[in-house]
């Protein structure tokens, strides 16, 4: 099976108000289509890698190679175009604009990457929302969708550029069970498709449905 993800020996540091070693010579890699959690207690670094392999934080030890691309040490621009193009990001809170529809909210990203004509993005955009059940509310404002609705609409602005890996920090910390199941069952269909996700999670339910879990304590990996 072909690696989407190399994370080599990355340690972390943090500084203030004095030096803490945050990560600790946490090594893995990541298969495509595998769906993966990462676990652990709060404060045991999971955010924090999450953050690394999501390129958004920059210093670090080690090496992260993704798609076959050595990330380490490249320049901010280079990681922001990379971001657009081969990674989708679902949150805690969804973070869509209010005022725009749910296809509006979709399109963005695309967009942004600017490889599809806006009629193309918006064919796209409309074919996610099909797929995570969502297409007849494309035209609603994400303000009037509940809280399950914009949390699937925000997978479907993840996925608008098949990226290589949807990362989740906490994807279901703000649903109730019904809709953290719905969620769940996206990601396992959209795993079953060859689509990477690496979800960071507090839930031992969600966490015990995925291919595989990593578990981490102390800035440690200590199961995967």
């Amino acid at each position: 099976m072909e690696t989407v993800l190399k994370a080599v020996h990355l340690n972390k540091y943090f500084y203030d108000p004095e030096k803490f070693q945050v990560l600790k010579d946490v090594t893995f890699d990541v298969k495509k289509g595998e769906f993966l959690s990462i676990i652990g207690k709060s404060g045991c670094g999971k955010s924090t890698l999450l953050y690394l392999l999501s390129t958004m934080d920059t210093e670090y030890e080690g090496a992260i190679e993704m798609a076959e691309t050595p990330l380490t040490g490249r320049s901010q621009d280079y990681l922001s175009h990379f971001r657009n193009e081969h990674l989708g990001f679902v949150f805690q809170f969804h973070f869509l604009l209010p005022e725009f529809s749910a296809l509006q909210n979709v399109m963005l990203p695309g967009l942004k990457l600017g490889r599809y004509s806006e009629k193309e993005v918006e064919e796209r955009a409309m074919e996610k929302l099909r797929l995570i059940g969502m297409a007849d509310f494309a035209r609603k404002p994400a303000s009037k969708l509940s809280g399950g609705q914009q949390q699937r609409v925000a997978i479907a602005r993840a996925m608008i550029n098949d990226p290589t890996i949807i990362m989740g920090d906490e994807p279901t910390g703000n649903l109730d069970r019904a809709n953290t199941e719905n969620v769940f069952h996206i990601f396992k269909e959209l795993a079953g498709m060859g689509q990477t996700i690496i979800a960071v999670t507090h839930d031992p339910d969600f966490a015990a449905g995925c291919d595989r879990v990593i578990e981490m304590s102390d800035g440690m990996i200590i199961r995967q």
